[in-house]
């Protein structure tokens, strides 16, 4: 297996995490132990997850680690629906991270099958 340094899934969530503060930096001060805060930690544990999982022994330990990313994921995705909402990211800096979203879960999922091979 590849060092986790190489794969796309990590490459790409780590692009995905650039994305989020930069985008959270420009909310409102009140924010920053609130939205702000809960979407950078959700997005810093994605390609950590996905890290941690590759440094298991055990393919079943791997694939939890992958779910939990991927969970992670999911959850950011939720958050950025809420900051739409609440007009703190614009419609078009929305659409940007998710489609940054969809390719890692699409990733994620593919790194996750191959695991259960």
């Amino acid at each position: 297996m590849k060092v986790y340094t190489e794969l796309e899934v990590w490459k790409e969530s780590k692009i995905l995490v650039k994305d989020i503060y930069s985008i959270t930096k420009s909310f409102p001060k009140e924010e920053i132990y609130g939205l702000s805060n809960q979407l950078r930690r959700c997005a810093v544990s994605i390609p950590s997850n996905i890290a941690e999982g590759c440094g298991r022994r055990t393919s079943a330990d791997t694939i939890q680690f992958l779910h939990i990313s991927r969970g992670s994921l999911y959850e950011l995705e939720t958050q950025l629906y809420i900051a739409l909402d609440l007009n703190y990211i614009e419609r078009e800096d929305f659409e940007a991270i998710n489609k940054r979203i969809i390719s890692c879960k699409k990733l994620i999922n593919g790194f996750i099958n191959y695991f259960k091979k």
